[in-house]
């Protein structure tokens, strides 16, 4: 039997972005530039999960709590906010690294209220310590303690404008736990290539459930979803999965893509690493990668 609602359903259609969103974004972008920030990593970010313990807050403020966490942590917003009748937040989700925060207004008649004697510190891990807790500062943060070195890394404690308490660190050995040195053949990462970006991202955000992020060029996305990190790349010539393979010798691979029929690239060197654009003896396109 054929569903009467067959006859309602159009494609998506991408849409102009709201005009105040972009230049809220543009100027973002602006301040980061001028401050100097390192805008040319392209490490997808790893999947945040709910796990055993995350961390639940009661905040004042949730939309503002929301956006200073994102300010200075470096969040992404996981979701739109669950919103009560009388207009507070009652649930919204951040991911931050791998983890889960979740918060909600406070709501004083069920007990969910912020600390105002002290309470618990949530500890979390950034990739600058000095920059997240300047930031945290200048947004309004009350400096419990400065920011330290020790032998256990470097940290700082600061109260946040909505009564929480946060343990600021860089850990001394940037390395993740369990994390295994690139072998020689395997693949690292690789690039979903699509002639529409935002199509694709409609239609895998639906179907699997893929969250994106922005890239640093147009028409570029990380996102989480496969498992081996990666990327949607838009509008590109050869449409499909570009993988990118870790080799110990990047110029005798290069010699080795030549001598079986393929095209090597030039080398390009990258924060994270030298990599060549190659094509092999069938025309498909490849990354060789050789760790910093």
């Amino acid at each position: 039997m054929l569903d009467p609602f067959d006859a309602l359903r159009r494609p998506p259609q991408p849409i102009e972005p709201d005009a105040d969103f972009a230049e809220e974004l543009l100027t973002r972008l602006r301040e980061a530039v001028l401050r100097g920030d390192d805008m040319t990593t392209t490490e997808a970010p790893s999947r945040a999960e709910t796990r055993s313990l995350a961390p639940y807050l009661a905040v004042s403020d949730a939309r503002a709590a929301l956006d200073f966490y994102v300010e200075v942590f470096g969040a992404t917003r996981r979701g739109d906010p669950i919103v009560m009748e009388d207009g507070k937040i009652g649930h919204a989700e951040l991911a931050i690294g791998d983890s889960v925060l979740m918060l909600a207004e406070e709501h004083p008649e069920i007990g969910h209220v912020a600390s105002t004697t002290g309470g618990a510190s949530v500890r979390v891990e950034v990739s600058d310590v000095d920059a997240s807790f300047t930031r945290a500062v200048e947004l309004g943060a009350e400096v419990i303690r400065p920011v330290t070195a020790s032998p256990y890394g470097t940290s700082g404690a600061f109260r946040d404008p909505f009564g929480q308490r946060w343990l600021v660190s860089q850990a001394a050995a940037p390395t993740a736990p369990g994390q295994k040195p690139a072998k020689h053949g395997e693949a690292m990462y690789f690039t979903f290539q699509a002639p529409d970006d935002k199509a694709a991202k409609t239609f895998y955000s639906a179907v699997l459930g893929w969250q994106f992020s922005a890239g640093r060029v147009e028409g570029a996305w990380g996102f989480e979803g496969p498992g081996l990190p990666g990327g949607l790349w838009g509008g590109q010539s050869q449409v499909g999965w570009k993988l990118m393979y870790a080799v110990d010798d990047l110029e005798a691979a290069l010699e080795r893509v030549r001598a079986q029929g393929g095209r090597p690239g030039e080398i390009e060197h990258n924060p994270y690493g030298d990599t060549a654009d190659c094509t092999d003896d069938q025309g498909i396109e490849f990354w060789l990668w050789r760790k910093p």
